[in-house]
């Protein structure tokens, strides 16, 4: 990329530090020109920022010349006084002298096409910045650091010796071959296609961690639902009525259990009804029940096994409520004095590490891989088919796999990705 570009990585408004990031092959001679002079590389600087003659700030300036960088360009920072009107006149000046305004993401995607990380370890940048909890941050780091990378280049290296095997049998059939070599790489290929397969079932554990569990309340009307709500969230934010049928849409609130992300979510009694409103609040609720990873059974004393009892499955949680009233087995709480509250954290937080944790590093964090992963099986069980049959076809379908495997990393064919990734970053990444 021949532009510098600048952008403010530190978020906007009035603060003590605003850090500004230059990168780009201009970026020496801007900084020049601001700074008076280099600072030695990778050292702070106390620098007075002048333009025009006018002084702008005295600011810490650090200089890192390629391709020891972030981008692998030349690199700048400018550590400035946090006020609106410093922050602006150094953005000003850095316009009149040449630069312009990075776009999102365009300092990592400088890194990717520069070389300094792959496309997984990009994704990984913007995951570290959104994360809200430990495991995300612990899941966004390790993909950082080559986790995931590793996990597909292994997968990768083992479908290159096959298809290794597949290409001396066509492109070498007058030498000293074995006769029938392609077919030797079956076993191979039987043994990658199930570790696809295991990578594809370990229950979406990199996503859910990624995007947050889903925790869905499901019950009768006046089952104590949005009560029970309350407790858990530990504040005031459903609307709790004796009426039947006061909750007519979904309330969601994001919580941290045990170190995970936890999106919990409030549903409108499950009954048939007359009313246009409930009725809708009662769809909705049945499709969030449908997509949840957990459901509450909340049910109050003498509530029947009514239409939310066809929403559960054999390991959800069923929740006895209004415990003060009525003493119950099992997982009772009461929503009034507290009572099984805390059990019920704990159950939860069990389920939670039941699910996420794992000591391998997850193959699939994000929708995208997903797909990249499910053609690459495909590609192999389909040369796998084709193996004794016409080893050229073969070839084709392994040829086919590798190219869905590398661009989860980058490695090849990610032109038509590269939008995506880089579109949901912030600016100043």
């Amino acid at each position: 990329m021949t532009d510098t570009v600048f952008a403010l990585a530190t978020p906007p408004g009035r603060g003590a530090i605003a850090v500004v990031r230059l990168s780009g092959p201009r970026t020496a001679d801007v900084l020049a020109a601001l700074a008076g002079r280099l600072p030695a590389p990778r050292f702070a600087a106390l620098r007075t920022l002048r333009h025009d003659g006018a002084r702008l700030d005295e600011a810490l300036v650090l200089w890192f010349p390629a391709p020891a960088s972030y981008t692998g360009e030349d690199v700048a920072e400018l550590h400035l006084h946090g006020g609106r009107a410093v922050v602006d006149g150094v953005l000003g000046a850095l316009s009149a002298l040449g630069a312009r305004p990075a776009e999102p993401g365009e300092f990592t995607r400088r890194a990717f096409e520069n070389g300094r990380m792959d496309l997984a370890q990009a994704e990984a940048v913007a995951d570290l910045i959104d994360a809200e909890s430990a495991a995300q941050t612990r899941q966004a780091l390790g993909q950082l650091g080559g986790a995931l990378g590793a996990v597909y280049a292994g997968f990768r290296a083992d479908l290159l010796q096959a298809l290794s095997l597949v290409e001396a049998e066509i492109d070498f059939p007058d030498e000293e071959v074995p006769d029938n070599l392609a077919a030797t790489a079956g076993p191979a290929l039987d043994r990658l296609a199930a570790d696809l397969r295991h990578a594809l079932s370990d229950g979406d554990r990199g996503e859910r961690v990624r995007e947050g569990y889903r925790i869905v309340l499901i019950g009768e009307t006046n089952a104590g639902k949005s009560a029970l709500f309350n407790a858990l969230v530990a504040q005031d934010a459903a609307i709790v009525t004796p009426i039947a049928g006061t909750t007519r849409d979904v309330l969601d609130a994001q919580l941290v259990i045990d170190g995970y992300a936890v999106t919990l979510s409030d549903t409108a009694g499950l009954r048939e009804s007359a009313d246009l409103v409930e009725a809708e609040g009662v769809r909705r609720a049945r499709a969030r029940a449908e997509a949840a990873d957990l459901r509450l059974w909340v049910r109050a004393p003498g509530d029947p096994d009514g239409e939310a009892a066809a929403f559960v499955r054999p390991d959800d949680l069923t929740v006895n409520t209004k415990a003060d009233l009525t003493p119950a087995s099992g997982l009772a709480v009461s929503s009034v004095t507290g009572q099984g509250i805390a059990e019920l954290h704990a159950a939860i937080a069990e389920r939670l590490r039941r699910d996420l944790a794992g000591a391998d590093f997850p193959a699939v964090t994000r929708a995208r891989h997903r797909l990249r992963l499910t053609e690459a099986l495909n590609a192999v069980v389909a040369a796998r088919g084709a193996l004794a049959i016409a080893p050229e076809m073969a070839g084709d379908d392994l040829r086919r796999a590798a190219a869905a495997l590398a661009q989860v990393t980058g490695a090849i064919g990610v032109e038509d990705v590269l939008g995506e990734v880089f579109a949901n970053f912030c600016i100043g990444k």
